[in-house]
């Protein structure tokens, strides 16, 4: 099996382990306080102090990557 089939294997099957965690009941809840403490709905710009807007854009992308995982693949979409 080419290394390129090794991963993307391994990627399919990590995205299966966080849909077990996050679609369950528990893992919805989780997601719905992330949204509210990661910035998801909000701008994570700061005025005048690009650190915190820094910091802020790096929660939110940890929240962003949890959906990406989370999302359906579309087959036909290249």
């Amino acid at each position: 099996m080419s290394s390129e089939k090794e991963f993307e294997k391994k990627i399919n099957n990590l995205k299966i382990k966080y849909k077990v965690i996050f679609e369950s009941d528990e893992g919805q809840e989780v997601i719905s306080d992330l949204e509210k403490r990661c910035h998801y709905h909000s701008t994570t710009n700061v005025k005048g102090d690009s650190h915190e807007s820094a910091y802020m854009e790096g929660q939110r992308s940890v929240l962003l990557f949890i959906k990406q995982m989370l999302q359906k693949e579309n087959k036909n979409v290249k």
